[in-house]
């Protein structure tokens, strides 16, 4: 079978959103210690990539180019892409009230912590489920029913995404100092700090 870029650029962009929410996952439960202003800052470049690459690049991507071509070809694997749809419709709002969340425990203390801890929680237990849902349904079925004509055109749209947390591209200029940072600042299997 014809291996196609789109599927492991798919793949990869999964499993650097995976590191970033378990590195996410380990600063919350290590919590601000005594680098409160980097513990904060760190966590709000990762909300931010978060809302910057899975929300505007890749959800987008799958929704209006993958998921309708999917449908057509299998129609049995609807139910998971209406749920898919509404999953994308969720996590965009979902990373903005965690932004929100993040602010007011920044700001107004303690007292707010549980309020972005069990959203958090709450959010990456639905992102996991999410991405485990598209690549146990939805790749397997494309890989199976779609044609050469549409994997290039696939192909070459998810190549534009450059996410470089996938290792495989260097940032944009624009993102260059959050790339930076996130890696130099944030735990493994993200950064180096």
């Amino acid at each position: 079978m014809k291996k196609h870029s789109s599927l492991q650029i798919i793949r990869d962009e999964h499993a650097s959103l995976a590191a970033m929410l378990q590195s996410m996952r380990m600063m919350i439960e290590r919590g601000p210690s005594e680098d409160r202003r980097n513990f904060f800052d760190v966590l709000r470049a990762m909300l931010f990539y978060i809302d910057e690459f899975p929300e505007r690049l890749h959800h987008p991507k799958e929704s209006n180019l993958l998921f309708p071509k999917v449908a057509k070809a299998v129609p049995k694997v609807m139910g998971a892409i209406d749920k898919l749809e509404r999953d994308h419709m969720y996590s965009e709002k979902a990373a903005r009230d965690l932004q929100h969340l993040l602010l007011s425990w920044e700001l107004l203390g303690a007292s707010r912590r549980q309020a972005f801890e069990d959203a958090f929680k709450t959010y990456m237990a639905f992102y996991v489920e999410h991405m485990h849902l598209e690549e146990s349904i939805i790749l397997p079925e494309a890989e199976h029913c779609l044609t050469d004509d549409e994997w290039q055109a696939l192909d070459a749209a998810f190549a534009a995404n450059a996410d470089p947390l996938t290792g495989h591209y260097p940032p944009a200029q624009e993102y260059e100092k959050l790339f930076s940072m996130i890696v130099s600042r944030a735990p493994s299997p993200i950064g180096l700090g």
